[in-house]
C-alpha cells in the first residue's frame, strides 16, 4: 500500500474512530460487562469471560455474562477467591452456545488456582500471559501460547474446554484472547478500553479478527485473505501498524463499527 493511500486510508479511520470510540460504544457492547466493575480483579474476571462468550448476537452475550455476574453474587473476584464446593452446583445449568458447565467449572477452578498462586502486587490475571512474553516480542504470540498451556497446566483439564481457549500454535485468529487483551491493555482518553495491565504494551496487541474486521480490512486492503486465521492477524495488525506503530489495535473500533454499521 502506497504512502498517499496509506495518509487517506489513516484519515477516514481517525474520523470513524473519533465518532465510535467514546462511552456511547459501551452499552451495547461485551465490553459494558466488566465497565459494570471498578475492582481490578473484578474487571479481569469479567472482562475475560465477556471476551470469551463474544460470539453470535451482542446482547445474548451481554445478558449472559450478566447472568454469570448474578451467579456470582455480582462479586466475581470474591466468588471465585472464596467459593466453597457447594456454591459451584448453581453453575450446573448454565449454558452458553457450546460453553457449558464443565468447561465453567473449569475456567472457574483455574482462576482460583491462579490467584491463589500469583505472587505480584494484589494478585492479577496479567502474569497468567505476560510470564510467557518478552519485552522485545513484536506481538502477544508467545503471551497466548503460555497462557493457553497453563490455562491447562491443572491435572484433568478437561480436552472439551480446550476449544473455548484458542492458540496461534493451532493457527488460529484468537479472536477473542486477542480483543480481551485489547481491553485489558490499551487506553486513551475514550476510556472504552481499560489499560489495567502494564507489563503488556499496546504495540504488542494483535488485532482481534471477527466477522466485521475481517470484511472491511479486505475491502481496504489491509489483508489480503479471506482466512480467519493466525496469518491474517498479524497481517492486519502490521498494516495496522502503519497507522499508528505505537496503538495498531485501536482502530479495531473503527473497522468493527464500520463492519456493523
Amino acid at each position: 500500500m502506497n504512502k498517499i493511500r496509506l495518509l487517506r486510508l489513516k484519515q477516514e479511520l481517525d474520523i470513524i474512530l473519533k465518532e465510535y470510540n467514546n462511552s456511547g460504544f459501551i452499552p451495547s457492547d461485551p465490553i459494558s460487562v466488566p465497565h459494570r466493575f471498578t475492582k481490578k480483579q473484578d474487571i479481569e474476571i469479567a472482562g475475560f469471560f465477556a471476551a470469551i462468550f463474544a460470539w453470535g448476537n451482542r446482547t445474548t452475550i451481554i445478558n449472559k455474562c450478566n447472568e454469570l455476574m448474578m451467579l456470582m453474587e455480582d462479586a466475581p473476584y470474591q466468588f471465585i477467591s472464596q467459593h466453597e464446593e457447594t456454591d459451584l452446583k448453581r453453575f450446573l445449568a448454565f449454558k452458553h452456545r457450546t460453553f457449558n458447565a464443565t468447561d465453567l467449572l473449569h475456567f472457574i477452578r483455574v482462576l482460583r488456582y491462579h490467584y491463589q498462586h500469583d505472587n505480584s502486587k494484589g494478585p492479577t490475571l496479567e502474569t497468567a500471559f505476560s510470564k510467557g512474553l518478552n519485552e522485545m516480542d513484536e506481538t502477544v504470540e508467545q503471551a497466548l501460547i503460555y497462557f493457553h498451556h497453563y490455562f491447562f497446566s491443572l491435572e484433568d483439564s478437561p480436552g472439551r474446554t480446550k476449544k473455548h481457549i484458542s492458540m496461534p500454535e493451532n493457527n488460529s485468529s484468537c479472536k477473542r484472547l486477542n480483543m480481551f487483551l485489547r481491553w485489558m491493555v490499551r487506553r486513551d482518553e475514550a476510556d472504552v478500553d481499560f489499560g489495567i495491565w502494564t507489563s503488556i504494551k499496546p504495540h504488542q496487541l494483535v488485532c482481534p479478527l471477527d466477522v466485521h474486521v475481517q470484511r472491511v480490512a479486505l475491502r481496504l486492503g489491509l489483508i489480503s485473505s479471506e482466512k480467519s486465521d493466525w496469518k491474517t492477524a498479524l497481517e492486519l495488525t502490521s498494516n495496522l501498524r502503519q497507522l499508528d506503530p505505537n496503538d495498531p489495535v485501536k482502530y479495531d473500533i473503527a473497522l468493527f463499527s464500520m463492519g456493523v454499521n
